[in-house]
């Protein structure tokens, strides 16, 4: 499939396999130092000579985004962020710098981060402050296809006790400013400052939604539609539900399983929304606490149960989450692919995990730098046959 995300519009709607896409932030670091470089604009300029309208700028000069088209099958989707990795990799070789993928920096001097000159970040900053000094942070969005707002607005209702999980499965942020901070996904305490951030509200309708949205930008919490940061909100350009809760996934490999499991989670609860389920009412105290708690310790120990509210075992919270997509995983064929790869995730553990490890060997925050850019386009995986 060539065509863009935004052509998603046009394409029909499945029920069983909606399409899904992903967009990806990267950081872009000098090779020598290890430091995050502010020449993200070179990069892109270069690698839009292939991805064209694909590749972009981010709010600050670090940064780089990608995103695929809207794929069918998670094969597709894992060549399609593979390609976009490599072209993006390519052209940052080509002005001597590396892309990496991690949702906060490693090493650099990136507070106050520089942001580009652009009158809506303009108006962001006057705006938020100084809330974006800590805005050097990167994450996946990953957009699956609705049929309309008011089915994405009730599908999110289902999504929200889960959103705590998919942050430890791909917690990928443990540095900051060289430093340990001890969290597994530091990106998430970072972003959850922002006043439209974090876990969504529960919604009866897209009418409610709207209504909100509409006070939210009238006390000035908003500088457009776009700036509603809920970790799951429709999109406000494309047909789409987006899921933006989790880091950057520290490899391709992993960042087409967090789609296909965000993909299963959207069809399970619209089949819910259809039989008229509203979606457990969970607090938003209580989903706090679960941010917490997976930010701090990603799959390491123990999550809160979704559905109980009690502390468990990681493992076992994945075990839950597998049986509530199972169904949908079975009639798109990928069962077998994301429980082998979650299985891979407790065994050999998160992005943050690789980076400490890397961190380990020899004590130097460079090591995990060197670590990030030599995974950004890795070897592809063997699952076996599905």
């Amino acid at each position: 499939m060539t065509a863009t995300a935004e052509s998603a519009e046009t394409l029909p709607y499945d029920p069983i396999c909606p399409l899904m896409g992903v967009e990806e932030e990267y950081f872009v670091v000098d090779p020598a130092t290890r430091e995050v470089a502010p020449r993200g604009a070179e990069v892109v300029r270069r690698a839009a000579d292939r991805l064209h309208d694909r590749v972009g700028l981010e709010i600050t000069m670090y940064q780089v985004e990608a995103k695929t088209p809207p794929c069918a099958r998670v094969p597709e989707l894992e060549h399609e962020l593979r390609r976009m990795r490599a072209e993006v990799a390519e052209a940052a070789r080509a002005e001597g710098l590396a892309p990496v993928a991690s949702g906060t920096p490693v090493l650099g001097d990136y507070v106050p981060p520089l942001i580009h000159d652009d009158p809506r970040y303009a108006v962001g900053i006057a705006n938020y402050r100084s809330l974006h000094d800590e805005q050097a942070i990167c994450a996946a969005h990953v957009h699956v296809h609705l049929p309309d707002r008011e089915r994405a607005v009730l599908v999110s209702n289902h999504l929200r006790p889960w959103l705590p999980l998919l942050i430890a499965l791909m917690a990928n942020s443990p540095y900051w400013r060289g430093r340990d901070t001890e969290y597994a996904s530091y990106r998430t305490l970072c972003w959850g400052k922002w006043p439209v951030a974090g876990p969504p509200p529960y919604f009866s309708s897209l009418a409610e939604y709207e209504d909100l949205a509409a006070a939210l930008g009238e006390s000035g919490a908003l500088v457009d539609p776009g700036t509603i940061f809920w970790d799951v909100r429709p999109s406000a350009r494309l047909p789409t539900l987006e899921v933006r809760v989790t880091d950057v996934a520290g490899t391709a490999e992993e960042s087409a399983l967090l789609a296909a499991i965000v993909r299963a989670l959207v069809v399970v609860s619209l089949e819910r929304v259809e039989r008229g389920d509203p979606g457990p009412r969970l607090s938003g105290e209580r989903l706090r606490v679960a941010y917490w708690r997976a930010a701090r310790d990603g799959l390491a120990g123990h999550g809160i149960d979704p559905l109980t509210g009690r502390l468990r075992p990681a493992e076992d919270l994945v075990d839950t989450l597998l049986a509530h997509i199972r169904p949908s995983l079975i009639r798109t064929g990928d069962l077998s692919v994301v429980s082998r790869r979650l299985e891979r995730l407790l065994t050999g553990g998160t992005g943050a995990a690789r980076q400490r490890a890397a961190h380990a060997m020899h004590g130097r925050p460079s090591d995990v730098v060197d670590h990030l850019i030599a995974h950004f386009t890795g070897p592809a995986q063997q699952d076996g046959p599905a």
